[in-house]
């Protein structure tokens, strides 16, 4: 029987945002006792919690979120295990090694540095380990299709070079995975990372599963 692994972070009212994002709120709009029913208010940005960018979030040109295929977000994965990375540590090619057979196989890499345990701070948002500029070309190089990471960006420095070289070439971007250390090692699984159909925008919130075979 098929284990089914959550990896989505917590959406809730005054969550912490990146400090030039639109602020949560996630309140009652009605009540059982008001109207009959109960009905929340949802304020968010695109990009709260975990979600996924597509390319329009930095090319006006760029494929909208509403415009991204459905098979490619439901993928086969593989997690790469960065836990030994310390605050402020690029992530190279090298680091990826050991896993280059999984990712010849078209795998998508989720980069797990545990960098999710210091979500609801507000340090979540800076120091984390990065994904350098020679491993955003890597991940070109190699065709990847899909990036996921447990960090809220994948470079808080170079963050216009990597998101353009990644997305201009067609790599999803899925930021702020969470408990990924309940995911195997060396193992190839089934990753959903499903956004909603907000048309013509830039990328959106996601209910982010792995499930093992």
């Amino acid at each position: 029987m098929s284990k089914i692994i959550d990896l989505t972070a917590p959406m809730f009212e005054g969550a912490p945002t990146m400090p030039m994002d639109p602020k949560m709120s996630l309140t009652w709009h009605c009540s059982v006792e008001t109207l009959g029913y109960n009905l929340s208010r949802l304020t968010t940005s695109t990009h709260k919690g975990t979600h996924m960018d597509a390319a329009r979030h930095f090319l006006n040109n760029g494929e909208c979120i509403d415009e991204v295929s459905l098979d490619r977000c439901v993928v086969r994965a593989v997690k790469a295990d960065l836990t030994a990375k310390k605050p402020g540590d690029p992530i190279n090619p090298a680091d990826l090694a050991p896993y280059e057979k999984y990712i010849a196989q078209g795998a998508a890499v989720l980069l797990h540095t545990g960098w999710d345990k210091k979500f609801p701070e507000m340090s979540f948002f800076s120091g984390f380990p990065y994904v350098s500029k020679e491993l955003a070309d890597w991940f070109v190089e190699k065709k990847i299709g899909m990036v996921g990471m447990d960090m809220p960006t994948p470079n808080g420095t170079d963050w216009k070079y990597v998101h353009i070289k990644m997305l201009g070439a067609g790599i999803l971007i899925v930021e702020g995975l969470a408990e990924m250390e309940r995911l195997p090692q060396n193992m190839l699984f089934t990753f959903y990372s499903l956004p909603l159909k907000l048309q013509e925008r830039d990328g959106s919130p996601i209910r982010a599963i792995a499930i093992l075979d």
